[in-house]
């Protein structure tokens, strides 16, 4: 079993790009667990054609012990097993709470012996690295951590202050950082932008993703763009990085 973390700022697309790397590592014949790491609790939608997954968090609230893995999960497209660790009220509690809970909950219940997945998918919100945020890149549960960013100047600030987090956890045996993954935006200089910041933390861009209108027309069909067109040029450049991203965790297809 292979864990992967998949980090970055709010709005950059990270859940669209972790949902259809999903769906196109489970095309591998891969099984592949999601789990959404943010408290609005939407990583799996497109998945699940626009089914909200009900969130551990809210589960654990009303169930306490009587809480079970089938509570907690929903199989979605092409047999991908949906998490969502969910989070509080906004504006009462600790976000990050939802995804300490959510991690221990799949632990204790089994979940990993239970299901087996092959791959396992955190999307975590990135705009903050601390508490909860930081719990998949610490403790055992990833293995490598990819950071979504484009050329705008704030998502390649927050891409580095992920970065500088995932650096600074590498002498405690926790996740390594695997790469950048570009997600354009069309802004100016944008490749020269991100391979600036690979080289800063000696690492490189594992993947470009093109700005695609395709890719609002699958999630107006709140389905991953792999479904909708799975014989177009983005579908494929999903599955290029899904294979890379699967490669450079060790186990290359």
């Amino acid at each position: 079993m292979i864990r992967i973390a998949v980090y970055g700022k709010g709005g950059i697309g990270k859940s669209t790009t972790v949902s259809n790397v999903a769906a196109a590592l489970s095309e591998m014949g891969l099984k592949v667990m999601q789990i959404g790491c943010d408290p609005k609790a939407d990583s799996t939608i497109l998945l699940c054609h626009g089914e909200a997954v009900p969130a551990v968090l809210d589960l654990y609230n009303r169930k306490k012990q009587a809480l079970k893995l089938d509570d907690m999960i929903r199989i979605g497209y092409n047999g991908v097993i949906c998490v969502e660790a969910g989070g509080p009220t906004p504006g009462l509690g600790c976000a990050g709470r939802g995804i300490i809970t959510a991690l221990e909950k799949l632990k204790e219940l089994g979940a990993y012996d239970v299901y087996k997945p092959d791959v396992v998918l955190y999307d975590v919100l990135g705009d903050v690295v601390c508490g909860g945020f930081s719990m998949p890149m610490r403790g055992g549960y990833a293995d490598k951590v990819f950071i979504i960013t484009s050329g705008e100047n704030m998502a390649i600030h927050a891409a580095a202050n992920i970065a500088m987090a995932v650096d600074n956890f590498k002498n405690r045996g926790y996740a390594e950082l695997g790469g950048f993954i570009l997600n354009r935006r069309d802004v100016p200089r944008e490749e020269e932008k991100v391979e600036e910041l690979a080289d800063d933390f000696q690492t490189t861009i594992v993947g470009t993703l093109s700005h695609s209108e395709q890719v609002i027309l699958a999630e107006e069909q709140k389905k991953t763009l792999l479904e909708c067109y799975p014989e177009s040029e983005m579908a494929e450049e999903y599955r290029v990085l899904a294979r890379q991203i699967y490669r450079i965790c060790g186990e290359g297809i």
